[in-house]
């Protein structure tokens, strides 16, 4: 009964903008608003995904067909946050540079075409989580609908199932930014190497993973219940040779496993907080986790 009311408030809060352009990143979260959007509002809402170096062309393919099976209609993007060296820098509140370049490209446009609302897929777990990205968001109008009803993460596989959506249990996929340990500077050429290298370990059929990388070492992150079947089965020399040739020199096997947000225990420090919070005076408070 609670996700039926969830899924009418949500509805009625569409009903109330009469237009919408959603920031649709192809991920669960953006894809669940885009379809409740879509089904209130039809052609009254607009799809719209950024591309970026740190999205792959697979993920983009994902959107595209994702918002085809919806209907609603989908516009793509270009955003440029790896001209900004705030962002490439990757400081602990990297996201807040990501999501406004986000959003000082997706307001000029919704206004443009006519859309008095721009919407983002973040949900209520993603407010108690660190995400610097969200204050960005809030300060350029968007509004978060799973927020504001009280929508969870899990409460958007449950609704996203129930719609019939076939990608209801697809993996958490955050931006390749998000592999690197804070304060090793972006580059194009490193998040297409962790992001290849990503796709090479899904072809062989681990899905829920990470590639983490810190310098010329790939770390490799599964859920800690699949590290030992990986080691069984996997022809760990061909993936240590396909991992070089993509331009890696070292690949470790993380003992302890896949656990969101793993990057982030560096925050406890006493000593980089202030070191790299400084570099922006929007970013306030004690940071505690951010998903990736």
């Amino acid at each position: 009964m609670m996700l039926i009311e969830k899924l009418a408030q949500l509805k009625a809060l569409f009903g109330e903008m009469q237009q919408a352009l959603i920031a649709y990143s192809g991920g669960i979260d953006s894809t669940l608003v885009a379809k409740i959007a879509y089904e209130v509002l039809g052609d009254r809402a607009l799809a719209v995904t950024a591309v970026s170096p740190s999205l792959l062309p697979e993920e983009l393919e994902d959107a595209k067909i994702q918002a085809a099976t919806i209907g609603i209609p989908h516009k793509i993007v270009h955003t440029h946050e790896m001209d900004n060296p705030n962002y490439t820098s990757n400081p602990v509140n990297r996201c807040y540079f990501c999501k406004s370049e986000l959003h000082d490209t997706l307001k000029p446009l919704a206004l443009q075409l006519g859309y008095p609302y721009v919407v983002d897929g973040v949900n209520a777990d993603d407010l108690q989580d660190y995400r610097p990205g969200i204050q960005a968001a809030k300060e350029r109008g968007a509004r978060s609908p799973l927020a504001e009803v009280g929508v969870t993460k899990a409460e958007v596989r449950q609704l996203s199932q129930q719609l019939g959506l076939p990608w209801w249990d697809k993996p958490a996929q955050p931006c390749l930014s998000s592999r690197f340990p804070y304060g090793e500077e972006i580059t194009v050429a490193k998040l297409q190497r962790v992001g290849r290298a990503e796709i090479h370990l899904r072809k062989l059929g681990w899905q829920n993973l990470r590639v983490r990388s810190e310098g010329d070492t790939a770390r490799i992150e599964l859920l800690p219940a699949q590290i030992k079947d990986f080691v069984l089965t996997t022809d760990l020399p061909a993936v240590v040779s396909t991992f070089q040739e993509l331009g890696f020199m070292y690949v470790t096997l993380d003992l302890e496993g896949y656990r969101s947000g793993k990057l982030n225990q560096v925050l406890q420090s006493s000593t980089m907080i202030p070191a790299i919070v400084g570099n922006s005076s929007t970013n306030s408070g004690n940071p505690r986790r951010e998903t990736n």
